[in-house]
């Protein structure tokens, strides 16, 4: 018996539409291989993964591996070191802030383990960098001129690694780091000082530097701070604090430009105009 032409066509049509179903169905089953493909694998085998993937510096993968591996296998060393990395792979890539959650997450889940020293150092990495270092590493912006909020979290950070974890191999570093973190608080102090200064506030530059150096003695900025006393005092026309703040920092620092009428050296207002200069304090000695 023949079919009539218009059944044959649709039966035709409906064959051709069960052949394409079938091989998108085989695509889609295919794409969904690839994402899953960290999927059932052994928990060993998806950490050594996660380990080869840091090691060749793609970190987006490590944590892609890592992340399977804690959601697969949720409690055991593996997941607790997957965790540890994940947060690594994550400041590495410049993800601060997953990296905090990280880190903060493993804190809270394991607040006695062995590598809490490691994770509040990284943490204090963290912190340390965040924010500001785009702005550091292409335009040279001075970090003291902006917010502290986080440089300030960084050095809790590294107290608490030097303070409850003294033995450890990072607290040495986390030492070194803190003393350029006040160094980067002082100068934040003695630019608002100078900013105050140049504004003819001799009052307010008196309290700052006074507040730099109650708050952070013998850093960088030392006597920068005493300059700005002596300044001051000098401009308020109280002779006997000019003449003794003048003779401790000839003590202190007996070539200080501000002894020779060199400092503050404020940049030029064609410097402050010019869009493409590097920021420039009063402070600094490089040329306009």
């Amino acid at each position: 018996m023949t079919l009539p032409r218009s059944v044959s066509l649709r039966l035709l049509a409906l064959m051709l539409a069960a052949v394409v179903a079938g091989s998108g169905c085989a695509r889609m089953k295919n794409v969904f291989k690839d994402e899953d493909a960290n999927e059932g694998q052994p928990v060993a085998q998806l950490y050594e993964k996660g380990q080869k993937s840091i090691r060749n510096g793609n970190y987006d993968a490590a944590v892609i591996t890592f992340k399977r591996l804690v959601a697969q296998y949720p409690y055991g060393p593996y997941t607790e070191q997957a965790l540890i990395e994940t947060a690594y792979s994550q400041f590495k890539m410049g993800n601060n802030d997953d990296a905090i959650s990280t880190i903060d997450r493993f804190l809270r889940t394991y607040p006695t383990h062995r590598h809490t020293a490691y994770m509040y150092y990284l943490r204090g990495l963290v912190n340390s960098s965040r924010d500001t270092v785009f702005l550091q590493r292409v335009w040279r912006l001075d970090a003291s001129r902006r917010d502290l909020a986080t440089p300030q979290q960084a050095y809790s950070d590294f107290q608490i690694v030097v303070d409850r974890y003294p033995k450890t191999r990072y607290a040495e570093d986390a030492r070194n780091r803190m003393v350029e973190l006040r160094d980067l608080f002082a100068r934040h102090e003695i630019e608002t000082a100078l900013y105050y200064l140049r504004r003819s506030a001799w009052v307010a530059a008196t309290e700052r530097a006074r507040y730099l150096l109650d708050t952070y003695p013998q850093s960088k900025f030392q006597s920068d701070a005493i300059a700005v006393l002596a300044e001051a005092y000098t401009r308020l026309g109280n002779t006997a604090l000019a003449d003794n703040a003048r003779q401790e920092l000839q003590r202190a620092d007996p070539k200080h430009p501000w002894l020779a009428g060199e400092w503050p050296d404020y940049p030029s207002n064609f410097r402050k105009l010019n869009p493409f200069a590097s920021e420039k304090s009063a402070i600094d000695n490089d040329d306009d």
